[in-house]
């Protein structure tokens, strides 16, 4: 079972950038469709971005699109995301997670992707 693990969370002033990443074990990553989902407190967690095993398939929320950017790089068996004018609504724990089918169009649902990081705090002061 793939295991992950998130990094980069911490405590930035709104307008400032993090870069978060997640870190997985195994070898067939690079065939994994990769998720970042985040969760503020008394929220359902929520869809951030998610990339395809290739990179070429991406898509973002709405509420991120334009600041955040999903990368990749399969030869460290690692997915990042790009945190750019932060704003105190994107305080949460944000989770990456792992979608092992063949990649589908969608992938917008928490529910639809099988291996998920402990998490990692992200805190936007105003």
């Amino acid at each position: 079972q793939v295991q992950l693990l998130e990094s980069g969370g911490g405590l930035v002033q709104a307008g400032g950038s993090l870069r978060l990443s997640c870190a997985a074990s195994g070898r067939a990553f690079s065939t994994y469709t990769m998720g970042w989902f985040r969760q503020a407190p008394g929220k359902e967690r929520e869809f951030v971005a998610r990339m395809s095993w290739s990179g070429v398939n991406t898509y973002y929320s709405d509420s991120v699109k334009g600041r955040f950017t999903i990368s990749r790089d399969n030869a460290k068996n690692t997915v990042y995301l790009q945190m750019n004018s932060l704003k105190p609504e994107d305080t949460a724990v944000y989770y990456c997670a792992t979608y092992r089918r063949p990649f589908t169009l969608g992938l917008l649902e928490a529910t639809e992707y099988d291996g998920w990081g402990p998490g990692t705090q992200v805190t936007v002061s105003s």
